[in-house]
């Protein structure tokens, strides 16, 4: 699942993310979600998270399955 919906997104939900200073190569980074960022519901590139460990970027994809 793809992580451009925030409503797909809580935390607690292992996501891959891509750090700012990736967007240009696509590297993810994986980790849990501790807070969502972005206000809006929708957004093309993905909505932006900040993880348990501090690091911010936008979600590509959703790992753990939906509770």
């Amino acid at each position: 699942m793809n992580g451009k919906n925030r409503k797909d997104i809580r935390p607690g939900l292992e996501v891959d993310i891509v750090l700012k200073q990736d967007q240009r190569t696509g590297k993810r980074t994986r980790g849990i979600v501790k807070e969502i960022l972005t206000n809006s519901s929708f957004h093309p590139h993905g909505i932006k998270v900040r993880l348990t460990n501090g690091q911010v970027g936008r979600v590509q994809e959703i790992i753990s399955p939906q509770g």
